[in-house]
C-alpha cells in the first residue's frame, strides 16, 4: 500500500485527517502547509486544494488504481471511510446518522467555533484591536447552543452517530475539545464531558493530534500570520 500524501497544519481541521489516518492504519507522508506563512496560496497547492485551505490528500491508490486528490476535510473523511470500509456505518441507517453529524460539524460547530476563536481571542489582539462585544456574544452563545445539542445527543448514544465510533466523532472532537478557547462552560454537560474524555483517550486520537504539534502557533502574538489568515495581505 502506497503512502497517502497528507497536506496538513496542526489545526482542528488538520487533526480530523491525521486522526482518521491513524485510526484506519493507513500509511501517510506528511507535507506541512504553513498557513501562517501563506503556503496555502502556492500554485502547486492550489492545484490540489483550489479553495486555498488545508487539509488535502493525494491517494496514489485511488479509484481504479489511479491517483486521486481530495480537498475539504469532510469529503476526505468520507472517502477514507469508503476506501477502508471502516468508521462510516455498517448499514444505511448508520451511514445516514454518520453523514448527518458530519454535516452538522461542517456546517455548524466548525464554522461557529472558528468564529468564536477569532472574535474572542484573535480580533482583540489585532492592530488596531477589534474588540466587538456583539460578535463575541453571538458566537460564544451559538457554540454553547451547539454544545447543548451535542450533549443531548450523547445522553442517548455512546458516540455521536450511535453506539459505534465513526468519522463523525473524528470530525467533531477536534473542535469540541477546544471548548475553553471558545469560552464555554461544560460543567453542566456531563455527556459531552464523558465523550470528550473517551475519544481523547484513544491511542490514534492522541497520535493524530500530536502530529507537528510543535508547529502550532500563538496567533495572538504573530501579527504577520494574522495579516495572512485574516485577509489583511497588502
Amino acid at each position: 500500500m502506497s503512502d497517502i500524501d497528507l497536506y496538513y497544519w496542526p489545526t482542528p481541521n488538520g487533526w480530523k485527517i491525521s486522526i482518521a489516518l491513524e485510526e484506519m492504519g493507513l500509511p501517510y507522508k506528511l507535507h506541512l502547509i504553513n498557513i501562517g506563512a501563506g503556503e496555502q496560496f502556492a500554485p502547486d497547492f492550489l492545484k490540489i486544494a483550489p479553495n486555498n485551505r488545508m487539509p488535502a490528500i493525494i491517494d496514489p491508490d485511488g479509484p481504479d488504481g489511479a491517483p486521486i486528490s481530495i480537498f475539504e476535510s469532510g469529503a476526505i473523511l468520507q472517502y477514507l471511510a469508503r476506501k477502508t470500509g471502516r468508521f462510516g456505518g455498517s448499514n444505511e441507517r448508520e451511514r445516514v446518522a454518520v453523514e448527518e453529524w458530519l454535516m452538522w460539524q461542517m456546517g455548524g460547530l466548525g464554522p461557529m467555533a472558528g468564529q468564536a476563536h477569532h472574535f474572542l481571542k484573535y480580533a482583540p489582539s489585532m492592530e488596531p484591536p477589534n474588540d466587538l462585544p456583539y460578535a463575541k456574544d453571538r458566537y460564544r452563545n451559538e457554540v454553547g447552543r451547539l454544545h447543548k445539542v451535542l450533549d443531548t445527543r450523547l445522553a442517548q448514544n455512546e458516540f455521536v452517530a450511535g453506539d459505534f465510533y465513526s468519522i463523525a466523532d473524528m470530525a467533531i472532537w477536534p473542535w469540541a475539545c477546544l471548548w475553553e478557547g471558545q469560552q464555554q462552560d461544560i460543567s453542566d454537560k456531563p455527556h459531552l464531558q464523558r465523550w470528550l474524555d473517551t475519544v481523547g483517550a484513544r491511542e490514534a486520537v492522541i497520535k493524530g493530534k500530536a502530529v507537528a504539534a510543535d508547529r502550532r502557533a500563538n496567533l495572538q502574538e504573530n501579527k504577520d500570520a494574522q495579516k495572512v489568515l485574516f485577509g489583511q495581505k497588502g
